[in-house]
């Protein structure tokens, strides 16, 4: 007899089951977030035949968590059922659109029952690879962090400083860079940028880090800062001020823990042993790369074919077909990080590789998008990269992107 266990997940308690393969209930149980509750269900499973040998697969609604690290260790078959999925499931156990805890765990118990083979369980990735996850997931989110407290500073000081963001537009990270941070802690309102020296610009300019151009810098800045513009009441524009350096200390705190990331992201990457293979791709540096091998890990048994990380990805269509209707659409369902690190690697390709230019150049001509027409060259980088990762071969511009003969060619006889 077989046995299948499923448990809905919470933050402070979790619900377990446990279905025979003809869906016969065997035991149910509630269980703590703690080293007891790890045990309670270790032995729960013990007593309905879980051995080395006879490991029961056990589906729940994460991928993440001490008890999922803990159910990992013991090297069983985990499968994270996506909620949406498991809602539908629901529906064949209930038709009044009851909910309840039990019931939850139930239905996926049931789903490793019927339709096992439909789902995927979690990868066998190593402790590094999981490591790297952690590092560079925690970086892109960082990052976005970063983006988000930019865009509410530079939202606010247009509404009082509209002088201090010509000044720092010249630069691509403007109010994140660290020559208008350091400037804006030392002037938040436009009357202090105003009297600002050129010494004591010099000196601000160099506390940032600037090692070159420094007086022409330092010329620029005190040029800028005094065009005029229309102001405030001081009293407002001073309270305007002390918001900016809250404001101001929140995007240099999600600056530092991005760059700090960043480095030990790095790090953590670089010692991994398909660095040098995901780093042979033109387009991919150290911390893109990183993000990289963070969604699709090391485990090469998770994806059989290229076609099934390019659909994890996003880079491969979806077809919708009913009779003589057939449309071709863009995937939606997917991994979004590794979808927008792609739209960035594919960006990127282009200006290292001419094979990837080409290929760009040609999905234009032939009537795509431009969004289009990089995610396709994204779907044919990231199947090269399954490639090279099975076969254990860096990256090669003549077999990736070979060039079309131009000898004419002669019809068969």
């Amino acid at each position: 007899m077989r046995v299948f266990c499923g448990i809905d997940w919470a933050s402070d308690h979790h619900d377990v089951v446990l279905v025979d393969d003809s869906g016969n209930l065997l035991a149910r149980a509630r269980i703590d977030e703690s080293a007891d509750g790890l045990a309670e269900l270790l032995q729960l499973l013990a007593d309905h035949g879980d051995g080395p040998d006879t490991l029961i697969p056990v589906a729940i609604e994460t991928s993440r968590g001490l008890l999922v690290a803990g159910l990992r260790a013991t090297g069983r078959q985990i499968y994270a059922i996506n909620p949406m999925a498991a809602a539908r499931y629901r529906d064949r156990r209930t038709v009044s659109r009851k909910k309840s805890d039990h019931l939850d765990a139930t239905v996926l118990a049931n789903i490793l029952r019927t339709d096992a083979a439909a789902h995927r369980p979690l990868p066998a990735d190593s402790e590094l690879s999981q490591a790297v996850a952690v590092l560079a997931r925690a970086q892109q989110n960082a990052v976005w962090d970063r983006t988000q407290a930019s865009n509410k500073l530079t939202s606010h000081l247009h509404e009082y400083f509209t002088v201090f963001l010509a000044a720092v537009a010249v630069r691509r990270e403007g109010v994140s860079h660290p020559i208008a941070r350091v400037l804006l802690a030392a002037a938040p309102t436009p009357e202090r940028a105003a009297r600002l020296t050129k010494s004591q610009l010099r000196a601000l300019v160099v506390k940032a880090g600037r090692k070159n151009t420094i007086d022409a810098e330092v010329e620029r800045l005190h040029k800028a800062l005094r065009h005029p513009q229309m102001r405030q009441l001081p009293l407002v524009e001073e309270a305007m001020g002390h918001q900016t350096l809250a404001l101001l200390r929140q995007l240099d705190a999600v600056c530092t823990s991005a760059e700090d990331l960043a480095a030990a992201a790095a790090e953590a990457f670089e010692s991994h042993p398909d660095a040098e293979i995901i780093t042979s791709f033109p387009g991919l540096g150290t911390l893109s790369g990183a993000r990289v091998l963070a969604e699709i890990g090391d485990d090469r048994t998770r994806f059989t074919s290229a076609k099934g990380l390019k659909a994890y990805a996003g880079a491969a269509p979806i077809t919708r077909a009913s009779g003589r209707s057939v449309a071709v659409l863009a995937r939606r369902v997917k991994n979004q990080r590794l979808a927008a690190t792609g739209y960035v690697w594919a960006f990127a390709a282009m200006a290292h590789s001419d094979g990837a230019r080409a290929h760009y150049d040609r999905r234009r001509e032939a009537g795509d998008r431009h969004t289009a027409a990089q995610r396709n060259l994204f779907s044919r980088m990231i199947g090269c990269l399954h490639h090279c990762l099975t076969q254990r071969v860096p990256f090669d511009e003549a077999t990736a992107f070979p060039t079309p003969s131009t000898e004419p060619q002669l019809a068969p006889v």
